[in-house]
């Protein structure tokens, strides 16, 4: 299955009371749960939709989001986290639940 169509089935986009356009569930997801990947061209620099990873040899790659992965927000509490560029609930989450996850300490978020 295409992967656009697979997470169309899961998420939908809506204004965020956190910041701009957020990503929010259309049902209900389970713990653990694999919920997609990060899709995009390779990214030397930063910029507003670069995902950056470690790959299994300690190097960092930045992958410029072109899906609905891309309206993921910062949070300190998330829902959900990376492996790679594969996105997993590391709790339950409800339908119209906005998906979060943390930016991490060098983002300059709180």
């Amino acid at each position: 299955m295409n992967d656009d169509i697979s997470l169309s089935k899961l998420f939908k986009t809506k204004e965020s009371t956190i910041h701009g356009m957020g990503l929010f569930a259309k049902k209900e997801i389970k713990k653990g749960e694999y919920m997609g990947s990060y899709h995009g061209p390779m990214a030397k620099r930063n910029g507003m939709h670069v995902l950056w990873v470690e790959d299994d040899n300690g190097e960092w790659i930045g992958c410029n989001g072109k899906n609905l992965l891309r309206y993921i927000n910062h949070h300190k509490s998330p829902c959900s986290e990376f492996e790679g560029l594969k996105l997993y609930a590391t709790r339950k989450i409800l339908k119209g639940e906005e998906i979060f996850i943390d930016y991490g300490d060098e983002s300059g978020l709180d």
